[in-house]
């Protein structure tokens, strides 16, 4: 098996370079069954296009760093949502975190954190923009928050993220 890490156009990025996850081998898929259109976006080119960003190293050790549908662009700046769930989820009063793209006029969208607060602790929206704004660039730091007792979830218990963005894009065209 090969990967690498493409850019949007399936060039192939050096070390370091941030871009989708792609791989290739004999042991991939031929195609979704009866899905034509789905096949033809996922294989291109002879690479299976993943759907998550990352990126290798000099080594060439893989670095997931989110997935694609996840990641904002903040300003014109990529930002991934995963970096900041991991920060605020050091917080010890944090016990579950989504971070979601969510419109903003300036900047065309802003990190907009869900949080769930850990059995018995209280957190308030202060709080966790100070911690952030220790531990994140300016521009990756959530500029709202939401307190939820429990964060929606798929049939195979992953957070699910569309529901969450959902109602802060409805009615517009884009959801970027």
């Amino acid at each position: 098996m090969e990967v690498a890490i493409l850019d949007a156009e399936d060039r192939p990025l050096g070390a370091g370079g941030i871009g989708e996850i792609c791989v290739r081998g004999p042991a991939l898929m031929k195609g979704y069954w009866q899905r034509p259109e789905a096949t033809a976006e996922t294989l291109r080119n002879g690479w299976l296009h993943t759907g998550d960003i990352g990126r290798l190293d000099d080594n060439g050790y893989l670095y997931i760093m989110d997935r694609s549908k996840d990641m904002l662009i903040s300003g014109g700046l990529n930002v991934y949502p995963r970096e900041i769930e991991e920060v605020l989820l050091r917080h010890p009063a944090v016990s579950e975190v989504a971070v979601i793209g969510v419109p903003n006029e300036q900047w065309g969208e802003t990190a907009m954190a869900i949080v769930v607060a850990a059995d018995g602790a209280k957190v308030t929206e202060a709080e966790l923009k100070e911690f952030a704004t220790e531990h994140l660039a300016p521009y990756k730091k959530p500029r709202a928050f939401e307190f939820v007792a429990a964060l929606p979830k798929t049939t195979y218990g992953k957070i699910d993220k569309k529901a969450l963005r959902a109602p802060h894009w409805a009615g517009r065209e884009r959801m970027v």
